[in-house]
Formats: C-alpha cells, sequence, structure tokens
C-alpha cells in the first residue's frame, strides 16, 4: 500500500488530530488520587469510543484499579501489540503552573510551538502519535496494513498494582510478534532513538536505631555512638575512590556493551560537559573506566535518594538522635539479580552495626534490568523508517531509568519490546507546566506510520 498518501493525509489533518489530543488532555485521569477515579474511568471511556471510530473492537476492562483499554483489529502480516498509558501525574504544586494544567492549549516558545498541559508528553501525546498514524492509515486505505492489539494502561503513574494480574489473565490476547511502547524520547531532543536496554531498580529504606531514646550532647557525646555517625560512615563505605561500588559480587552478572552498539554511542558524540553543566555539575561521578553514556546507560548504581535523623528544625536541639534513616536505590543491568543485591546490601549495612545497634527495613519488590534483542530484523527495519523520516540518523540507545512494562512483555508473554518515543529532554514532565513539542507530535505520527509500512512487509 502506498506509504506517501497516509503521510500526506496526517500532514493535512494535524490540526484535527491536535484537537482530539487536546480534547483527552482536558481529562484528569491522575491515577494515584482516589478523587479522580471517575475521571480515569472517562479517559478510558474516551479512548474506546476514539478507538472503534477507526473500526478497532475496542473495551473498557475493569481491574481491582483503573481500568485498562484493550483494542484489536485484524489484518495480514505480523501481529503488533502497542502499549501506552493514559493516566497523568499530580499537578503539585499547582501555583508553579503558568496556566490550569487541563486545560491545553498551543503555546509558542522560543524553540517552537509546543501543547502545553499535564499529560501532553506523559503519555497521552505519545500514545496518540500511534492512534493518528493508524487513523490515517485507515483513511487512506480503508484497513490497517497488519494485525494490531492496543494496550492501554490507567496505573502506569501509580506503580501498575493491576499490569502484572491482567497480563497473566489475557496472556494467550495480549501475546503478540512484538511489542511497540512509547514511553521515551529523541536523544538530546534530537537524535530517533529505539531503546534497548533498561535498567532495573531495587530500593531499600531503612533504619538504624541505637540508644532507647535521643540523649543530652553535653552528658552523653563522645560516650555514647551516634547513629547518624553510623550511618553516614555505612553510605560512605558504599563507594571507593574509582566511584565503583564496593558491594562484593556486585558486578558478577554485569554485562559488557556489544561493541556494534557501542559504536553507535560513540557516534552520538555525547557532551556530558554540557550534560551536566545544565544542572550545575561538571565531572562524571561514576566508574572511571567507562564513558558517561557507559555510566548512565549500561553500568549499575548507588544512590542516597534521602537521610535523615536527629533534629532539622530552626535553631539547635542539642541531642543525639536515636535514629537515623535512609533510602537508597540500586539501578540494575544485565542479568543482576535484585534478590542478591538486596541480600549483599543488607550483609554488609549488618557487619558495620555496632553493638548494641538494630536495623528495621522497609522494603518493595525490585525489578530486574531488561535487554532486547536487536537481533530480530523488526528492529532494523523501525531504525530504517525513523531514519527516514528525521534530519539525523537513528540510534539504538539506553535508557538510564527504568520501564517495567518491557520485562513484563519479556517475561510474562515471551515477546520482545520495541521502546520508541518522541520526547525531548525539556519536556518537563511529572512538573509544571509539562508540553509536548509540536513537531514530535507531527513528525512522531508520521514515524509510526512508516514504522506501520516497514514491518507490515514481509
Amino acid at each position: 500500500m502506498p506509504l506517501e498518501s497516509v503521510l500526506t493525509r496526517i500532514d493535512n489533518e494535524m490540526p484535527k488530530a491536535i484537537e482530539r489530543l487536546m480534547e483527552l488532555l482536558r481529562i484528569p485521569s491522575i491515577s494515584t488520587d482516589p478523587a479522580f477515579k471517575d475521571d480515569c474511568q472517562a479517559a478510558a471511556d474516551w479512548l474506546v469510543e476514539d478507538l472503534k471510530s477507526i473500526g478497532v473492537a475496542a473495551e473498557k476492562r475493569q481491574t481491582p484499579g483503573h481500568p485498562m483499554v484493550v483494542g484489536h483489529v485484524k489484518g495480514p502480516g505480523p501481529h503488533l501489540l502497542f502499549y501506552g498509558h493514559y493516566d497523568v501525574q499530580p499537578v503539585d504544586p499547582l501555583e508553579l503552573w503558568d496556566a490550569p494544567p487541563f486545560e491545553p492549549a498551543l503555546e509558542s516558545t522560543p524553540t517552537g510551538q509546543v501543547i502545553r498541559g499535564r499529560g501532553s508528553a506523559d503519555d497521552k501525546g505519545q500514545l496518540m502519535t500511534f492512534v493518528e498514524a493508524c487513523r490515517a492509515w485507515k483513511a487512506e486505505h480503508g484497513e490497517l496494513p497488519c494485525e494490531i492489539t492496543f494496550f492501554f494502561e490507567g496505573e502506569e503513574e501509580s506503580g501498575s498494582p493491576s499490569l502484572v494480574p491482567f497480563m497473566k489473565q489475557y496472556a494467550s490476547e495480549l501475546t503478540s510478534d512484538i511489542a511497540l511502547i512509547c514511553d521515551t524520547g529523541l536523544f538530546e531532543s534530537s537524535v530517533p532513538a529505539i531503546t534497548t536496554q533498561l535498567r532495573g531498580l531495587l530500593g531499600e529504606d531503612f533504619t538504624v536505631t541505637g540508644p532507647n531514646r535521643d540523649l543530652h550532647s553535653g552528658m552523653y557525646g563522645g560516650i555514647a555512638m551516634n547513629p547518624i555517625r553510623v550511618l553516614t560512615k555505612i553510605l560512605a563505605g558504599l563507594h571507593d575512590d574509582t566511584g565503583a561500588v564496593t558491594l562484593p559480587r556486585f558486578y558478577d552478572a554485569v554485562p559488557e556493551v556489544a561493541d556494534e552498539i557501542r559504536a553507535q554511542w560513540q557516534g552520538l558524540n555525547f557532551d556530558h560537559k554540557s550534560f551536566l553543566g545544565n544542572v550545575g555539575l561538571h565531572d562524571p561521578a561514576g566508574e572511571h573506566d567507562r564513558t558517561p553514556l557507559e555510566q548512565i546507560w549500561s553500568r549499575p548504581t548507588c544512590d542516597v535518594n534521602g537521610i535523615w535523623g536527629g533534629y532539622t528544625g530552626d535553631g539547635f536541639k542539642t541531642v543525639l538522635p536515636s535514629q537515623a534513616s535512609a533510602k537508597l536505590s540500586f539501578r540494575l543491568v544485565g542479568e543482576q539479580d535484585p534478590d542478591l543485591i538486596r541480600e549483599s546490601f543488607r550483609s554488609y549495612v549488618e557487619s558495620n552495626l555496632p553493638a548494641g545497634f538494630s536495623i528495621e527495613y522497609r522494603t518493595e519488590k525490585g525489578a530486574p534490568a531488561s535487554q532486547m534483542s536487536i537481533e530480530d530484523p523488526a528492529f532494523e527495519k523501525a531504525r530504517k523508517a525513523l531514519s527516514d523520516e528525521w534530519p539525523r540518523p537513528a540510534a539504538y540507545t539506553g535508557c538510564g531509568g527504568s520501564i517495567p512494562i518491557a520485562g513484563y512483555f519479556k517475561d510474562l508473554l515471551g515477546v520482545n519490546a520495541m521502546l520508541i518515543g518522541f520526547g525531548k529532554d525539556d519536556d518537563q514532565i511529572h512538573s509544571p507546566n509539562e508540553k509536548y513539542d509540536l513537531i514530535s507530535f507531527h513528525k512522531g505520527t508520521r514515524s509510526w506510520a512508516r514504522i506501520l509500512d516497514a514491518l507490515s512487509r514481509t
């Protein structure tokens, strides 16, 4: 089927596509706040009706939390599954928004027009790029080029408690040849990217307790061990002078980057000085023998995310606190096992506790890293299709963050996932004044049309 007519229709009907996105953005589908439960239902209903308007057999499926939207369209060739999420982050602090977050509008900025509003980039705008590509294809050719399953979640921003049970229950229905995920972005806001590896995540929240009450520092200072001193010594010992994590066998399951991928990363000419300079920093803090991109994408980390203890109000309260607490996160890569890392960390902590001290942990289950196989020919087809649309050729990239759904597709359904998104670094997702670049929305829609064309060809 000719692709050019589809691309032309996308160009000509972009104003209508923008208005449809605005309608969806007006629904305050904040999944983590029970006050917006009805709005999450409304967003799911809106998507069902929109999918039906392009001939998709779509329905809302209830869960113990917010509903899923599932739609099917039959067709020749491969079976693609497209995943996105319709729920959004809370908008607080509201006073930092320049306009009401659920009254979206087009806005001119020094770098071009943007769609401003909560969810515009994460993930409603990204989700609708694929839907709009399908709409244009259906309008031009009367049918879509291959079999497609649409799978939209309503709890991604609140931990996805219903996702795994739902995927297990409907595994036969959701299994496909490949899964497409639209929750990522362009590299440095300009290079189209297919994310092929994601770091896993493990969190530890713990408290060390020493004396049975807070102590007067004049009476006990010097003789009594201070829990904050114990805690900070433990935390300081987690890294050596080269930036490496010191936990025993921490790097045992960490693979080296393939030469082909390493060459692509080097070709991106990543400017770490500018990257760090934008946040007021200068030198990379990770392993000294690794490039900055390796440190972000393919190496594991250990970071202290919060630390507290004793008196932190105005003035002074001269006490030795009874307790001190910290929150840590580990980003995992390769075959690192979250349970083994947790065990190693706890053994390290407990070996450094003084006599009479105790520790309490408050943790959640960790998630391993995800690695996509680019040996699947679909990856190279999609990369070429992206390269045909954008000024710079597409690259396979890593992602320092964690997107658990990619691992779920692989582990629960045996399906390889392809992560393609068109967000920019300054889209301010999860922050006030979130936006989605109009070029990203337009070219993202055209990109999906090209990818559909490429993947549907045998």
